[in-house]
């Protein structure tokens, strides 16, 4: 693999860390900010929503810029926007920071993509885009843990500082080894994002994206403090946990992966399902320490399995009902995911502001892969009413 697909694995897990790492500091951010548990998690909805509708846009207006130029002004927005968020004196201005770090982080995706698959022959590609993608997967691992631990040693400012860090190496190694003369993609206006918007198959795919990712959120962006004040771990003992939650995502993003490869439909209907089933039993889980690493791991494998199928299926019904805007397809399916990502932070705001509480949020969160798991077996029966994607043959 060439070096420049180094510096885009650099960034990558430079924008995982910043995305996830506000999970496990939640509690602190909180009592430092003098704002309640939920208001602490609308920092989650915030930089999701960012990504979700701030991609789309900016990626229209950005595509005929020169990529590497464009990288090295994206990896530059996100150091400013970690920068604001380590200085921010006021919850108001830590929201904002987030949002430019999140527009930064839709772009980047979008069109990393693009640069890794041009930087390798064509029968290299898939595995390209992978290695890019693979410092997301290790940012989840390695640096949403690393990022937790700082920021309860010496405060949450400092993760955001060691991430602002992270963006300068990254914007370092893009100046450095990302070549100049980039092939320019072909630009998606808005009006082509709204065509495919305009149907009523992907429709169905981009909410079972988003209920069905989204719903772990509920419990996962309070995950720090229903292990604190529920189950009774001590705060140092929450980065740990992060890293086994890590390791079980890492995994089961790769078997949801060759689960989904034959038949997408049925391998989400069986993720779904047991997805629910684990959040309902974590509910009941999260009183005994031992049950709650079990169901923690368990929970981790299944909130990543699914996102493979979510992708290998849109991009099939994407051929069939949009074959013009494939591309644009894909790259909705990722605001779907970050949508949902918003929705089930800020449903479990509203959990665990209401009577139910903190303890209620992965039972409400199965709730909402449940809804996934119908809209899975309604876009099955119809798929099998016209041409049935679930057969391997086509």
């Amino acid at each position: 693999m060439p070096l420049a697909l180094f510096a885009l694995t650099i960034a990558a897990y430079a924008i995982g860390t910043t995305e996830f790492v506000v999970v496990g500091l939640l509690p602190t951010v909180a009592h430092d900010l003098d704002v309640t548990l939920p208001m602490a998690g609308m920092i989650v909805s915030v930089y999701a929503l960012g990504v979700t509708f701030g991609a789309p846009v900016l990626t229209a207006l950005t595509g005929n810029m020169n990529r590497k130029s464009l990288m090295l002004g994206l990896m530059a927005l996100f150091i400013v926007g970690n920068l604001a968020a380590a200085l921010s004196p006021t919850y108001e201005l830590l929201l904002g920071a987030r949002v430019v770090s999140a527009f930064a982080h839709g772009v980047f995706f979008s069109i990393g993509s693009t640069i890794a698959a041009d930087l390798v022959p064509e029968d290299r590609r898939a595995s390209a885009i992978a290695m890019m993608f693979m410092g997301l997967t290790v940012a989840i691992v390695t640096g949403v843990p690393l990022g937790t631990f700082i920021g309860q040693l010496f405060g949450w400012r400092a993760t955001f500082w060691a991430v602002s860090l992270l963006g300068v190496l990254a914007f370092v190694a893009v100046a450095a080894l990302l070549p100049s003369g980039l092939r320019r993609g072909e630009a998606s206006s808005l009006m082509d994002q709204v065509r495919v918007l305009g149907s009523g198959r992907l429709l169905i795919v981009y909410g079972m994206t988003a209920l069905g990712y989204g719903g772990t959120f509920v419990a996962f962006t309070y995950l720090s403090a229903i292990l604190q004040d529920i189950t009774g771990f001590a705060e140092s003992s929450v980065s740990l946990l992060l890293i086994l939650y890590g390791v079980a995502i890492a995994l089961g993003n790769i078997v949801g992966g060759k689960f989904a490869d034959k038949n997408p439909v049925r391998a989400l209907s069986i993720l779904f399902a047991l997805q629910a089933i684990v959040l309902v039993l974590f509910g009941f889980a999260v009183v005994s320490p031992v049950a709650t690493i079990i169901g923690l791991a368990a929970l981790g494998f299944l909130q990543f399995a699914n996102v493979p199928g979510l992708q290998i299926y849109v991009v099939k019904l994407a051929k069939i009902h949009r074959p013009g805007g494939i591309d644009v397809a894909s790259a909705l399916n990722i605001a779907a995911f970050n949508l949902g990502i918003a929705l089930g932070a800020w449903v479990g705001g509203h959990v665990v502001s209401s009577s139910l509480g903190l303890a209620a949020t992965p039972m409400i969160g199965a709730a909402l892969v449940v809804i996934a798991l119908a809209l899975t077996m309604v876009s099955g029966a119809l798929d099998r009413q016209t041409a049935p994607l679930a057969n391997p043959a086509e």
